[in-house]
C-alpha cells in the first residue's frame, strides 16, 4: 500500500521522466504527425510518451486501472473502478507540434471516483504542478493559491475550443458574454495548464468542455489550491463528476457564481 505522499512524489518523478522524452523529441525534431478521425493532432511522441508512462505506473502500482487518450480513449466514462490513473502524455500537442511552450504531461489518479493525486508537469516551461488529496497544491514544491478576484470585471478567463470547427459556433454567445463582462480571454491550448493557472491565480476562472484526460490531474490540483470546481451542466448517473469532463467551470470562489451565471444566460 502507498500513502498518497508516496503516489505523489512517485507520479513527479514519472511525470518529469515523460518531460524529458518530450523536451529531446523536439530538439531532435524527429517525430510524425498525423490526424486522427476527429481531426485531433497526435504523434508518434504522444505515443511513445504514453507507453512510458503506462510502464512506470504499471511498474510502480501493478494492477491498477489506466485510462489514457492514446491508448484507451474507448474507455472515457465506463472506468467504475476503485484505482484509476487518468493520463495525457502531452497535452497540447499542437503546440508541441509547432513549437509553443503550452505542453504539459498529465497524471491524475483516482480511488472509488475521486480525484486524490494530480501532477501537471510543463516541460518547456520548467513548472511541475502538484497536488494530493488534504495536502494542499504546489508549483515547484511552492505552496500556491487560486486567486482573490471577485468582480467579473477584473477576472481573466481562461478557455479553449473543439477542433471540428462547426461545433464552435455554438460557443460565440458565451465567448461573446465573457469578453463583454470580464477583464480578457486566452485561449492557451493545453486544458491542464489552463486549469493550473487558475490554481496559482494568474487566470480568474476557466470554463471548457474537454476529455477525462484533459482535465482530472489539473482539477485535483485547482481544488487543493482552494478553487471552486463544478459543471454547467447536469452529471449522467453512475458518472464520477471527477471524471466527467463537459461543462467544467473551475474558478477563484468569489467569482464562481457570477462566472456560472453569466454562462448559463449566454447559452439561453
Amino acid at each position: 500500500m502507498h500513502t498518497l505522499e508516496e503516489r505523489l512524489a512517485l507520479t513527479i518523478s514519472i511525470a518529469q521522466e515523460a518531460g524529458e522524452l518530450i523536451r529531446k523529441a523536439r530538439a531532435e525534431q524527429s517525430f510524425s504527425q498525423r490526424l486522427k478521425a476527429d481531426e485531433e493532432l497526435v504523434t508518434d511522441v504522444d505515443v511513445a510518451v504514453d507507453q512510458l508512462i503506462r510502464q512506470r505506473l504499471n511498474g510502480y502500482f501493478p494492477g491498477e486501472a489506466l485510462l489514457s487518450e492514446e491508448l484507451a480513449p474507448e474507455r472515457a466514462l465506463d472506468a467504475n473502478v476503485a484505482k484509476l490513473w487518468v493520463v495525457d502524455p502531452i497535452d497540447g500537442t499542437v503546440n508541441f507540434a509547432q513549437g509553443l511552450k503550452h505542453v504539459a504531461v498529465s497524471i491524475g489518479w483516482m480511488e472509488e471516483g475521486v480525484g486524490k493525486v494530480g501532477v501537471v508537469h510543463a516541460p518547456f516551461l520548467n513548472e511541475t504542478f502538484s497536488a494530493a488529496e488534504g495536502l494542499g497544491a504546489f508549483c515547484n514544491q511552492q505552496p500556491i493559491q487560486a486567486g482573490k478576484v471577485s468582480l467579473l470585471a477584473e477576472t481573466l478567463v481562461g478557455t479553449g475550443f473543439p477542433y471540428q470547427k462547426e461545433a464552435r459556433l455554438a460557443l460565440m454567445p458565451r465567448l461573446g458574454a465573457v469578453l463583454a463582462k470580464c477583464r480578457d480571454v486566452r485561449r492557451n491550448g493545453a486544458a491542464a495548464l489552463d486549469l493550473c493557472d487558475v490554481a496559482c491565480g494568474r487566470l480568474g476562472a476557466y470554463y471548457e468542455t474537454v476529455s477525462p484526460w484533459d482535465f482530472v490531474a489539473g482539477w485535483v490540483i485547482a481544488r487543493e489550491a482552494g478553487a471552486t470546481v463544478g459543471h454547467l451542466a447536469a452529471i449522467p448517473e453512475g458518472v464520477p463528476a471527477d471524471l466527467y469532463p463537459k461543462e467544467l467551470l473551475v474558478a477563484a470562489p468569489a467569482v464562481y457564481q457570477a462566472m456560472e451565471r453569466l454562462l448559463l444566460d449566454a447559452s439561453q
